[in-house]
């Protein structure tokens, strides 16, 4: 995965998520975004990004983008990181293809250490 891209309107959440990143070695071609409208304008035209995605944003909730991204028939992968404990968005987030983990924040060591096995192999 050459580029990885955090949208969540908390710059905190962007920031830990990246240091994490940093210290697991995957600090290559990250950038954040809190507003999801200006993450799709960067994703235009590009393909196979791992995103790391806020559901709960004021401008535009990540269920928003998660369609928008579908109905211009992008290709990416997606880990969405919510506060949220609700089964049923952990239940929605099945119906999109794109979506390859559903983590409740607050990240930390422990939970990605989980994900860098998923993460090595994209």
């Amino acid at each position: 995965m050459s580029t990885i891209i955090l949208v969540d309107d908390q710059p905190i959440a962007n920031f830990i998520t990246r240091k994490l990143l940093e210290i697991e070695g995957f600090n290559k071609n990250v950038l954040d975004f809190t507003n999801p409208e200006k993450a799709l304008a960067y994703l235009r035209g590009k393909q196979n990004v791992l995103i790391f995605l806020d559901l709960n944003m004021p401008e535009m909730n990540g269920w928003e983008f998660l369609d928008h991204l579908k109905s211009k028939a992008q290709r990416h992968k997606i880990i969405i990181l919510t506060s949220s404990t609700s089964a049923i968005d952990k239940n929605k987030a099945k119906e999109y293809d794109s979506v390859i983990k559903y983590i409740e924040k607050p990240l930390n060591k422990n939970k990605f250490t989980e994900l860098q096995p998923l993460l090595e192999s994209l």
